[in-house]
């Protein structure tokens, strides 16, 4: 097995090559369109939700092949609820992944249509994953479009604006979290373990290291927010204290949110034991995750 950069590299790339062969060229009609999709997507982010997919997908015997199209629908998702987020109306962000937010370049009104394209076309590409004995289409639309509905992705989005300039419940916060951040984190693992035709019992694993990864994931980016800087993080930051927002440090301190977000991880080791040898890449990923400064 490569060493974890090498791997992080070669499927940042691989995932890339996809998206460039599935999302309309700039040159495409309506051009400026295509243009503020590929800026968005193609703005350098790590693939993570990509990448957890096909891990998961090879942990439970298949392969990145066979992952790659769910692997980009998520990353379509995935870039098309950080478009949003970025609005005005939203969190109202100039920068992602280090360059300026859709609508500072294209005005929010084509950030907004970016947005829609993009998670049109996560549908269009999960359904190029092959049928397994266990999944077809139907089962991969219903888990996206759960994860992307007002149950989790967009109801953790509305829980959080409501929450702004409230001092939460640490539950509500943590309602917020698993929604907004740790649902499409988990999907994006499950759809892998479905183009591997996983078994019931390695997707509820997958489910649960997912859901506590996610959580971790997200408990570790209200620490950078407030520990780290705009340049380090590719996005601004401080914007959780300025927006008056509950996050984990301001509720129970960094040193407890670090200790939360370690707990986390080791009950996503934990639970994937039904992996055997398999397991290690996901398990490394988890470090990563948990490690990671930006």
């Amino acid at each position: 097995m490569s060493d974890l950069k090498s791997y992080l590299t070669e499927r940042c790339a691989f995932t890339d090559s996809l998206l460039e062969q599935w999302i309309p060229t700039a040159e495409t009609a309506p051009a400026t369109i295509h243009k503020a999709m590929r800026h968005s997507v193609f703005a350098g982010g790590k693939r993570l939700r990509p990448i957890l997919c096909m891990a998961a997908a090879e942990a439970c015997g298949g392969s990145k092949e066979a992952a790659g199209p769910s692997a980009c629908a998520v990353e379509c998702l995935h870039t098309y609820s950080l478009i949003h987020d970025d609005l005005p109306s939203m969190d109202n962000d100039d920068f992602r992944r280090g360059v300026p937010t859709c609508h500072k370049v294209y005005g929010d009104g084509i950030a907004v249509l970016a947005g829609d394209a993009l998670q049109a076309l996560a549908f269009e590409l999960v359904v190029k994953t092959e049928a397994t004995s266990r999944y077809n289409a139907a089962h991969l639309v219903k888990e996206l479009a759960l994860t992307a509905g007002s149950l989790h992705l967009v109801g953790g989005q509305v829980a959080d604006l409501e929450g702004e300039g409230k001092k939460l419940p640490l539950e509500d916060l943590r309602f917020i979290h698993e929604n907004k951040t740790a649902a499409l984190l988990t999907t994006s693992l499950k759809l892998g373990g479905m183009s591997a035709d996983a078994t019931a019992e390695q997707m509820q694993a997958l489910h649960e290291f997912g859901m506590a990864t996610g959580l971790a994931f997200q408990i570790i980016d209200d620490i950078l927010d407030v520990t780290q800087t705009t340049e380090k993080l590719g996005k601004s930051a401080g914007k959780d204290m300025a927006s008056e927002k509950s996050t984990y440090p301001a509720l129970i301190g960094l040193d407890a949110s670090r200790d939360e977000a370690h707990r986390l991880t080791q009950k996503a080791h934990d639970v994937l034991a039904i992996f055997g040898a398999g397991g290690q890449r996901l398990q490394e990923l988890a470090d990563y995750l948990l490690a990671r400064d930006y």
